[in-house]
């Protein structure tokens, strides 16, 4: 298992659930990736798309900034 990071900050959506999509394609499954984002609607769109895809969301964290989104890839990726 290993870690990784996605900076979409800036992007509007759907782009943040669509890069996170992109990046999650090439992970393995029970890697780890935090997203960071600035778009409010990537809080609810993220944990959305994660259930219905199998993977789990394990924190949330609230930054100045914006916020990051760690997301526990699932084996049906």
């Amino acid at each position: 298992m290993s870690h990784h990071y996605l900076n979409a900050e800036r992007l509007l959506c759907p782009m943040p659930v669509i890069r996170t999509q992109d990046k999650v394609k090439q992970l393995q499954a029970g890697d780890t990736l935090a997203i960071s984002c600035t778009d409010p609607g990537a809080l609810h769109d993220i944990p959305a798309w994660a259930r219905i895809h199998g993977h789990e969301i394990t924190e949330q964290q609230t930054r100045e900034a914006g916020w990051v989104i760690t997301v526990r890839v699932g084996a049906s990726h």
